[in-house]
């Protein structure tokens, strides 16, 4: 099973994932006020929003994450031919 966490750490362990070396570019996060248009061009896969997301209990998160499908998509293909042409 997995342990129950609080929304502090469950925030946290998002920040620190979008901010890593494998994720970094890929997973986005924000604590700032957003709005979709925001996110308009944006190369990351996703970003989360931590004021958007909600903690019912220690068992429960709600995680709210923003994406702009074709330019973040269209990013991670570039990504892909880089990685196949380095093969």
């Amino acid at each position: 099973p997995v342990d129950a966490g609080t929304s502090a750490e469950m925030m946290a362990a998002l920040k620190e994932a979008a901010e890593s070396e494998e994720l970094k570019g890929i997973l986005g996060y924000t604590d700032l006020p957003v709005v979709s248009q925001d996110f308009v061009h944006d190369s990351a896969s996703s970003t989360v929003d931590a004021t958007a997301c909600i903690h019912l209990n220690d068992n429960f998160h709600k995680v709210v994450s923003w994406y702009d499908n074709e330019w973040g998509y269209s990013n991670r293909l570039v990504d892909l031919a880089c990685y196949m042409n380095a093969q």
